[in-house]
C-alpha cells in the first residue's frame, strides 16, 4: 500500500478575497478574521482527496485542521502523527508535520497552502521526498502545485499508482524587497521533487515580455477611450492591468483590484464584499482581467476579490482579458486555467475566449475545464 503524508495550512488563503494578499506575519490572519474571511484550505485539500477515496491509499497526518479533518471530510481513514509540538497557528505547525512525515515512510507529502507553505515544506524536507501543493493560497507562483484541488488529488493518484513521473519544480516567493521598491518580481527558494502530469500541474510564474510593452500600452489607452463612461470597470491585478489604471490617470494597486467609473478611480483595493456592493448599485459592469504568465492563470490566482459570485453577476460576456502575444505563445500547453472555488463558475468559463495582444488583435484561448 502507497503512504500519502498529508498538510494543511488552515489559514492560507484567507486574506484573498478580503484583499490583503496573503496570510503571512503575525497579525495577518487576524486581520482577515475581523474582515470577514473564512478558512478554505481544509475544504480544498479534502477536494483533492476525495479523488484517492478508491485507491486504497494510506493517509498518515497531523490532527484535526492540519490534515486530519480533511481526510475525515474525504472520506478516508488516517493514521495521525502523535507527539507533535502543540499548534501554534503560524508556520512552525508545517515545518514539523512535514519533519515527522519525512521520517513516517509517505511516498509522497501532499500539501494545502500557497507559496509560503511551499517554502515551509520544502525547508524542512528539501529534496528527500517529493511534493504535491493544493492551490489554496493567495498567489502560487510556485511551479509544485495542481492547476485546482481536483487536479492536484489525479497527479497524487497517478504518482501513488505508478504513473507519473518526477521533475525539478521551482519553489518561489515574492521578492519582498523588490516589491517595496514597486517591482512584483519572485524570488527562487528552491528546486523540489514534483509529480508532474502535462495540464494538470502548473508552472512557475513567468514575467511580462518587453516586447509585448508598446503594444499592451496602445491597447490599455484605446479600452479607456471605448469604455462606456457609465460601466463599471474592475481592474484585476499585475502589471498588465496597472497600464489601463495608468492610462485612466491613476497608478493604482498593482497587487490588488481597483474599480473605474466615467474614467475615474471610483475604489482602491477592493475586498470581494465591496465589489459585490458596488455590483449592487452599478446597472452595467464589466472586467478587465490579464493572464498570469508562465501558468496561464486567469482567476483564482492573487485575484481571489474578484471571486466566483462576482463573476458570475457580472457575466462572461462582459469579461475583457488582455495580455502580451508573447506570454500567450509561451504557455505550455497552450490553456488558460480558472480556480475560482466554485465548479459551476469555473464550467461556464471554460471554453474559447478572445484575448486583446494589441489594438484590433485577438488571439483565441482555449479556458480549460480544470474541475
Amino acid at each position: 500500500m502507497r503512504r500519502l503524508g498529508v498538510i494543511v495550512n488552515p489559514v492560507a488563503g484567507m486574506g484573498g478575497r478580503v484583499g490583503l494578499k496573503g496570510t503571512d506575519g503575525p497579525d495577518t490572519v487576524e486581520r482577515a478574521r475581523v474582515l470577514g474571511a473564512v478558512p478554505l484550505a481544509g475544504e480544498r485539500c479534502a477536494l483533492a482527496l476525495s479523488r484517492l477515496v478508491e485507491a486504497g491509499v494510506e493517509v498518515i497526518t497531523a490532527p484535526g485542521p492540519l490534515g486530519a479533518d480533511s481526510a475525515s471530510a474525504a472520506g478516508l481513514p488516517a493514521t495521525i502523527l502523535h507527539g507533535l509540538p502543540a499548534a501554534t497557528g503560524t508556520a512552525a505547525d508545517t515545518a514539523a508535520t512535514a519533519s515527522r512525515l519525512a521520517g513516517s515512510g509517505a511516498d509522497l507529502i501532499l500539501f494545502a497552502g500557497g507559496d509560503g507553505t511551499a517554502r515551509d515544506v520544502f525547508d524542512a524536507v528539501g529534496v528527500r521526498m517529493p511534493i504535491l501543493g493544493v492551490p489554496t493560497g493567495v498567489k502560487m507562483h510556485s511551479a509544485v502545485f495542481g492547476t485546482s484541488p481536483r487536479a492536484a488529488g489525479d497527479v497524487a493518484l497517478s504518482f501513488l499508482q505508478g504513473r507519473a513521473t518526477l521533475r525539478d519544480a521551482e519553489v518561489t516567493d515574492l521578492d519582498e524587497e523588490a516589491l517595496r521598491n514597486g517591482r512584483v518580481a519572485a524570488r527562487l527558494f528552491g528546486i523540489a521533487r514534483v509529480p508532474h502530469q502535462r495540464g494538470l500541474m502548473q508552472a512557475c510564474k513567468a514575467g511580462a515580455r518587453p516586447d509585448d510593452e508598446a503594444a499592451l500600452d496602445a491597447l490599455a489607452r484605446r479600452l479607456v477611450r471605448e469604455w462606456p463612461a457609465d460601466r463599471l470597470m474592475i481592474l484585476g491585478c499585475g502589471t498588465t492591468i496597472r497600464r489601463v489604471k495608468r492610462a485612466l490617470g491613476f497608478e493604482g494597486t498593482t497587487l490588488g483590484v481597483d474599480v473605474a467609473l466615467g474614467g475615474r478611480l471610483l475604489a482602491a483595493d477592493v475586498t470581494e464584499a465591496q465589489l459585490l456592493r458596488l455590483l449592487d448599485r452599478a446597472p452595467e459592469a464589466g472586467i478587465v482581467a490579464s493572464v498570469t504568465g508562465g501558468q496561464g492563470f486567469l482567476f483564482g490566482r492573487g485575484n481571489q476579490q474578484i471571486s466566483a459570485e462576482v463573476i458570475r453577476r457580472v457575466g462572461r460576456a462582459n469579461i475583457t482579458v488582455m495580455t502580451g502575444a508573447g506570454k500567450l505563445t509561451a504557455l505550455d500547453p497552450a490553456l488558460l486555467h480558472v480556480d475560482t472555488g466554485d465548479a459551476e463558475v469555473d464550467a461556464m468559463l471554460a471554453g474559447y475566449i478572445g484575448v486583446h495582444t494589441a489594438p484590433g488583435q485577438r488571439m483565441m484561448m482555449r479556458i480549460a475545464a480544470n474541475g
